[in-house]
């Protein structure tokens, strides 16, 4: 497929018919359609089915269209720094960050607000995933730096400790007895009898979670079982029972609908960074991770 095909099959794809997709790229109808006629007969297969005006793709164009998104992700990349030589300013080029989603609400964003100030013209892509999908990103060198929660060791990976959180029970108001609100944290054996939200068992904090009641001999009364940690801080801010999250996590707790208190003994979370291990570590990655320490430590001395 040359360029003015590609260009023409996504406008397609993007509206659905070719009126629009003509209007989209500014050109006419006619042309539209002997671009995808050329395009087709290139092919040697059909990319959409006529029908009312409509265009659908076949299975084909279906195919076809995640490649063609990732290549005009590209292309307008280059176009971005098209734009800044033009302009006169500096190439830093762009810092692909991927981390689990319970650092993407609150950690993350505040660590970029300090990043930015130490490099403002550094682009930033943040992609939140589960921990398997970013040892895949960083392994592919789709990313850059990755930061995850308790991360297995990964062949191809540098794990670097950044910082650590602690297990924190997050409670509707008027759940937990007021005097053990007032203690400022609980066991545990506290929350025996207590409807619980439960975190997914294959999930790494859900497994802690899971083999401290063992070794504690608590059986938590598990009234919904969720696989992120914000769904679980979801459930207790409309009143379903307490959820066990992580620090970075019960950042986003609203104090008027719930309590939060730290376990004690305190069930450690840590944070780690990984990037690949035949990357270069950049100063802007370095920098990253110096902030992302920064904010996880101020949030724990806040959590006590």
């Amino acid at each position: 497929m040359r360029l003015r095909h590609i260009e023409v099959f996504n406008a397609v794809m993007l509206t659905g018919s070719v009126s629009a997709a003509a209007r989209l790229i500014n050109v006419t109808q006619p042309a539209v359609s002997r671009t995808l006629q050329h395009a087709e007969l290139q092919l040697g297969f059909a990319l959409f089915r006529r029908a009312r005006g409509r265009l659908t793709p076949t299975a084909e164009a279906q195919a076809l269209y995640p490649r063609i998104e990732r290549l005009f992700a590209q292309l307008d990349e280059v176009q971005r720094l098209a734009t800044q030589l033009r302009h006169g300013g500096e190439v830093a080029g762009e810092l692909r960050i991927v981390a689990v989603m319970a650092l993407t609400h609150e950690v993350l964003p505040r660590a970029l607000v300090a990043f930015r100030r130490r490099h403002p013209a550094v682009g930033l892509r943040v992609e939140a995933l589960h921990t398997p999908q970013i040892v895949s990103a960083l392994l592919l060198r789709e990313a850059d730096i990755g930061f995850a929660f308790s991360a297995l060791p990964q062949a191809g990976l540098v794990h670097d400790a950044v910082a650590e959180s602690r297990m924190v029970c997050v409670a509707p108001r008027g759940l937990l007895p007021p005097a053990l609100v007032r203690a400022g944290t609980l066991s545990l054996a506290d929350l025996a009898g207590v409807p619980a939200i439960a975190l997914d068992g294959r999930d790494p904090l859900g497994l802690g979670v899971a083999q401290a009641c063992r070794e504690a001999g608590v059986g938590l009364q598990a009234v919904v079982t969720v696989q992120t940690y914000h769904a679980a801080l979801a459930m207790a801010h409309h009143g379903l029972g307490a959820a066990l999250v992580d620090g970075c996590t019960a950042l986003s707790a609203d104090p008027a609908r719930v309590d939060c208190l730290p376990l004690a003994p305190p069930l450690p979370v840590p944070v780690r960074a990984l990037r690949a291990a035949d990357a270069a570590e950049s100063v802007p990655v370095r920098t990253l991770v110096a902030c992302v320490g920064q904010v996880l430590t101020a949030a724990q001395a806040d959590l006590g």
